[in-house]
């Protein structure tokens, strides 16, 4: 089966290069903003409603992919699956991030954790009664790492 995907934007980002990236969305308070390519504007209808939101975009500085890993914040191996390293079978990252405002087809945002001209695949609303919010959550690999 092939799946084709397009962007629906771009995510523009104070990060350049990989280094300099903070680790995940949680962790930065950088602001960049979304362009929305203007076919898909129509989309954004009462978006400046939420107060975050789920960005889906493709890992374009990532090549190839690895089924065990070395995660940024532990020295052990972990499958790849079981991280959220970027190097994947298929370069798809998330991050939830601060919806600061919008204006036409741009969506300044805050918390961001991407490279600069990252493909947007698509954006979906936070919604904490649907989005996991549980006493019971278990985190594995991350309690127990050997990396602060």
């Amino acid at each position: 089966m092939e799946i084709i995907l397009r962007p629906i934007g771009v995510i523009h980002s104070p990060f350049t290069e990989k280094e300099s990236t903070p680790i995940q969305s949680v962790r930065s308070q950088a602001i960049g903003w979304v362009e929305v390519y203007p076919e898909f504007a129509a989309g954004l209808k009462d978006i400046e409603q939420l107060s975050h939101l789920h960005l889906l975009y493709f890992f374009h500085q990532s090549f190839g992919y690895k089924l065990h890993v070395k995660p940024f914040l532990d020295d052990q191996e972990h499958g790849i699956f079981a991280t959220r390293y970027p190097y994947r079978p298929n370069q798809i990252g998330l991050s939830t991030v601060r919806l600061l405002s919008c204006q036409e087809n741009r969506l300044t945002i805050a918390g961001l954790d991407v490279l600069d001209l990252t493909p947007l695949l698509d954006i979906k609303p936070y919604v904490p009664d649907f989005d996991i919010r549980t006493e019971d959550v278990r985190t594995g690999w991350y309690e127990t790492r050997s990396k602060k």
